[in-house]
């Protein structure tokens, strides 16, 4: 009997996600496989919200930001009488695997289904690039792309006003987005997870670019939730000759077309999924190590520690 896949998008959105469903949907579709896209994520899946999907269902998805299936999270589906409850709306609707796609709360939501019988699959999907298991996320550059494009257009208003812009990007968990970010701006100070808020150290360093480089604008990238944007702004202000500005991208970071190596990455890894289904495997995870489309279990991508990139923090230092 020939596979019947569901597919679903959970937990926040990102850019190429839209372009992985129609990889999955129409690489199924040629293995001789049947699709259902599954609404609004395990909250859909919970209740039933699942339709049959066909090649013209996802024409041009690939150029569309955001996901065509919605997502939502559901804090409930840690128990076990929920996932219950989900297993049998798959076996209502003979659906025998599942493609997920999303970040490190969907892979565990798949892990507790493949415990269950059901033959999972997860695709990385965050801007944020925190999923061990793979070097990047599918969103992560469309995410990087738009801060970048933010950033050079605030350097430009901060060199004519002898500012420092304190620029607040995503990523809590990893610190990502914001050392490349930095990298690709030519920020003078790059705030992350890895490396820790050290006000004192940051404030000397500003003084530093400003009196002994002479610069006359500066840029500091931080990850969200390691202190108050608005607040180091103002201290900078305090005990700087710049004058501190805080900006706070936000949400805008999620949205948008994907760039080109989200589409590409996004229909490598969701032509891959349907292969693995095709072939039998489930309970892992997709990923792209050293530019080669692997796959892990969920319990290894779920415990094993990010790549460290004291290679890149260590670069970007000289280069400042």
């Amino acid at each position: 009997m020939k596979h019947r896949i569901g597919i679903l998008t959970s937990g926040g959105d990102s850019p190429g996600m839209n372009a992985a469903i129609r990889a999955v949907t129409r690489s199924a579709l040629t293995r001789g496989m049947r699709v259902y896209g599954i609404r609004d994520g395990y909250k859909g899946l919970v209740n039933g919200d699942i339709f049959e999907l066909n090649r013209h269902s996802v024409s041009d998805l690939e150029v569309r930001g955001g996901t065509v299936l919605g997502s939502a999270r559901l804090e409930e589906f840690k128990l076990e009488s929920v996932q219950d409850q989900a297993v049998e709306q798959l076996k209502k609707h003979k659906i025998d695997s599942l493609v997920v796609i999303g970040g490190d709360g969907t892979y565990r939501g798949a892990a507790s289904l493949t415990a269950k019988g059901i033959n999972c699959i997860g695709l990385p999907g965050t801007i944020d690039n925190d999923i061990s298991g793979t070097d990047f996320t599918i969103g992560f550059y469309t995410a990087l792309s738009t801060i970048c494009d933010a950033v050079d257009k605030l350097r430009d208003t901060s060199s004519s006003h002898h500012r420092c812009s304190v620029v607040e990007v995503m990523g809590n968990h990893c610190g990502d987005l914001a050392l490349y970010a930095g990298i690709s701006t030519g920020a003078e100070i790059v705030i992350t997870p890895e490396r820790g808020y050290d006000e004192t150290e940051i404030l000397e360093k500003l003084k530093y670019f400003e009196v002994t480089k002479k610069k006359n604008h500066a840029i500091v990238i931080l990850s969200e939730k390691l202190t108050n944007a608005d607040i180091l702004a103002k201290k900078i202000s305090g005990a700087t000759g710049f004058a501190g500005r805080s900006t706070i991208l936000g949400h805008i970071q999620r949205g948008g077309s994907p760039v080109p190596y989200d589409r590409i990455l996004a229909t490598r890894m969701g032509d891959y999924a349907a292969e693995l289904i095709e072939n039998g495997i489930g309970g892992v995870c997709v990923g792209i190590i050293d530019n080669k489309i692997t796959h892990m279990t969920f319990e290894k991508a779920l415990t094993t520690p990010k790549k460290s990139r004291k290679n890149l923090y260590e670069m970007f230092e000289r280069l400042v």
